[in-house]
């Protein structure tokens, strides 16, 4: 172990790339994390199925965001930004390679172990070719009554230009011959979304593309089909808004009307296609060659995602019921005054262990319904359309609270969703605002403002996800209730600077971005390291979704350099090397991969009786601390510390669902010890919801 002169006189250059992973072939290997949750034997099936989905869904997303990025990079010539320093030409060849490996194994996995074991249980997907006559029959029939009339077949040819295709569409790209004059044409024909993917012959789940292809001649009478292969296109679907746009709701949609025609990033193609159909297809779609994917089998696994919803709960995992938080829990049929709780102590909840409904929609909803309620303050970010917070936020500024809603019309894919809550809030009278151009507002935060006799007193709830009760059934996240003066003076002047017009305000407590969130963390290590130097041990545990931010990596490489353990749970992006002789040697870095998706993030720096404890909405990567509005907030309460550092505990214990990270960017697997059942940290936390 070094000690302080040892690390001061190090040699190591701790901005050294060596020291670092690339950010997106870290993302690749979280991907294949999730993806062998659906080799898993030991996982329901029909949830491993839904993991193929999921992947598939990831992809594209990936594809379509960070693909772009680099691509649009690449051919501006920028120089590489992250830590790692890798060229952008190396990233996207190696980007490629990487994901070609993954669909291979991706297709692997739905061929030889996940649709025989489907058929097993009598959910019979099945290639039209491997149909009876009868069943032959019946899918003419059904081709010609409910799918033909949906068809529109487009030819290429003098006056005909090659077709828009949409982003994410699935399509039969065809040659067809006059058998006259042997010209040949390229025509396109869409699968249309509005049918079902896999389409029902008697007992039989037949993909809808092969119903179409073993009948396409018919939409072409007289002539010859030469070709019929599937392809699909992903466009670019990210977007900036310019730091001086005056109407940003306005900039906003003129940029949702573009998505539609961003530049092709990938062409996935059916395994076989000819170099006639392939040359058509790049040239139109202007794809290199390094962007063409092909797809043996299955193309876009979206599509078991219905699969994976089939009404076979023995297939599944075992049904979870969210549990009322103890403190919120009715007596005697009387409701709980939430305000009340809060005051007499703050609360931490966890879900999807703690109820959602029963604490944080609780809390709006009940503040429309106190008449001793001035005012309520909140952020959304992305929600659902089954969420009462919306709609009780329309009803209290009917009522004649002073509601004021900060939504956020930049939030990735869910741009036009909140557009129209924005516009039903204000119709309604509430207060809505969109943020600050340059940056999104990513932090989640509700402020509830009431009158108690002589005084006005501010509660808040501060998240790490949002708004959002789907989400809040499937992700782990955490939620703190507080009345703290500090903390609530601190949330009530964020709101009135992003809703009027000044300079940053001070705050007392809590950290937000891009103001001051990196150094307040930074601080923290350094507080950590000193004292742990003078004789106090140090240690900090870190769980959060992403680590690829440069200057926070070299505050943990500079603790680990003066003796401090650190211990990180990322569930996804990891930019360091832990185990790293004089730099990481104290670095652990495991990853929880399972039926939830980890989204909480906790910060916990231990030096001395009492550590120092945050939750917020940030992780650590530079679009976090510098391009949007985060909020991290302290825990200070002694017994909701505990409950966060038990929680982490539990996640560092796991022998089931975690991962560990190697100095040389690999992944391991965890497995319990010889006679030792695993130890799985998400049931584990079930079982503690229960008892409590």
């Amino acid at each position: 172990m070094l000690n302080s002169s040892d690390a001061t006189a190090t040699p190591f250059d701790l901005r050294d790339p060596a020291l670092y992973t690339n950010r997106e072939l870290s993302w690749l290997d979280f991907f294949a994390r999730v993806l062998a949750q659906a080799e898993d034997p030991a996982a329901p099936l029909l949830e491993r199925c839904r993991f193929l989905s999921i992947c598939a869904n990831i992809l594209d997303e990936f594809f379509m965001v960070r693909v772009a990025a680099m691509q649009e990079a690449a051919a501006a010539g920028r120089r590489p930004s992250t830590p790692d320093a890798m060229p952008r030409d190396e990233v996207i060849s190696a980007v490629g390679t990487r994901i070609r490996e993954l669909i291979a194994e991706q297709v692997r996995i739905w061929t030889e172990h996940v649709h025989p074991a489907l058929w097993q249980v009598g959910i019979l997907i099945t290639n039209v070719a491997d149909l009876t006559d009868d069943q032959r029959a019946k899918a003419a029939e059904l081709y010609d009554n409910q799918i033909a009339p949906t068809l529109t077949p487009l030819a290429v040819g003098p006056g005909l230009p090659f077709p828009y295709i949409s982003g994410l569409s699935l399509n039969l790209g065809l040659i067809v011959r006059d058998p006259e004059t042997q010209e040949q044409r390229f025509a396109r024909v869409k699968v249309p979304p509005g049918l079902p993917r896999l389409m029902p012959i008697g007992a039989h789940l037949v993909p809808l593309e092969q119903l179409m292809a073993v009948h396409i001649d018919r939409l072409f009478p007289g002539m010859d089909v030469v070709e019929c292969v599937q392809f699909r296109v992903t466009r670019d679907a990210d977007f900036d808004i310019s730091e001086d746009a005056d109407d940003l709701l306005g900039a906003v949609q003129d940029q949702l009307r573009q998505r539609r025609f961003g530049h092709v990033v990938r062409l996935e193609i059916q395994e076989g296609a000819s170099p006639m159909i392939l040359e058509e297809l790049s040239r139109a779609l202007e794809v290199a060659p390094k962007d063409i994917y092909t797809v043996p089998g299955l193309l876009d696994m979206t599509c078991l995602g219905k699969v994976a919803n089939s009404d076979l709960p023995e297939l599944k995992f075992e049904r979870w019921e969210p549990v009322i938080p103890r403190r919120l829990r009715s007596l005697d049929d009387e409701p709980v005054d939430i305000f009340n709780v809060i005051r007499h102590r703050d609360l931490i909840v966890h879900h999807p262990y703690d109820d959602f409904t029963a604490s944080v929609e609780r809390f709006v909803v009940n503040a429309v319904d106190d008449p001793a309620v001035l005012a309520i303050k909140q952020t959304v970010y992305r929600t659902s359309g089954d969420s009462p917070i919306v709609p009780a936020l329309i009803l209290a500024a009917e009522r004649g609270i002073q509601t004021v809603c900060l939504v956020e019309v930049k939030a990735r894919f869910d741009e036009e969703r909140n557009i129209r809550w924005a516009r039903g809030m204000e119709r309604a009278g509430v207060h809505v605002v969109y943020g600050i151009p340059a940056l999104k507002t990513h932090g989640k935060l509700c402020l509830v403002v009431r009158q108690e006799g002589d005084a006005v007193v501010r509660y808040v709830h501060i998240g790490t996800g949002n708004y959002n009760p789907a989400t809040a059934s499937l992700y782990t996240d955490l939620g703190l209730f507080t009345c703290d003066a500090d903390i609530t003076r601190d949330v009530a002047n964020l709101f009135n600077y992003l809703t009027g017009f000044g300079q940053p305000p001070e705050y007392q407590k809590i950290l937000v971005a891009p103001v001051h969130l990196r150094d307040g963390l930074i601080a923290e290590f350094d507080r950590v390291v000193e004292a742990h130097r003078a004789g106090t041990p140090g240690r900090v545990v870190m769980k959060l979704n992403a680590c690829i931010d440069g200057p926070i990596i070299e505050a943990i490489y500079r603790a680990s350099q003066a003796g401090v353990k650190v211990d990180l749970i990322v569930r996804s992006i990891c930019g360091l090397r832990p185990g790293v002789a004089a730099v990481s040697d104290n670095v652990r870095v495991i990853s929880i991969v399972g039926r939830f998706l980890e989204h909480a993030r906790i910060f916990a720096f231990h030096s001395g009786a009492q550590p120092r404890v945050f939750i917020g909405s940030a992780d650590m990567m530079v679009r976090n601390l510098d391009h949007r509005v985060e909020v991290m907030t302290p825990v200070d309460d002694p017994a909701c510390q505990r409950e966060l550092l038990e929680a982490m505990d539990l996640m560092l214990a796991d022998t089931r669902l975690a991962w560990e990270l190697h100095p040389d960017g690999s992944w391991e697997h965890l497995r319990a010890e010889p006679g030792r059942e695993p130890f799985n940290s998400q049931e584990a936390l079930m079982r503690r919801a229960v008892a409590s």
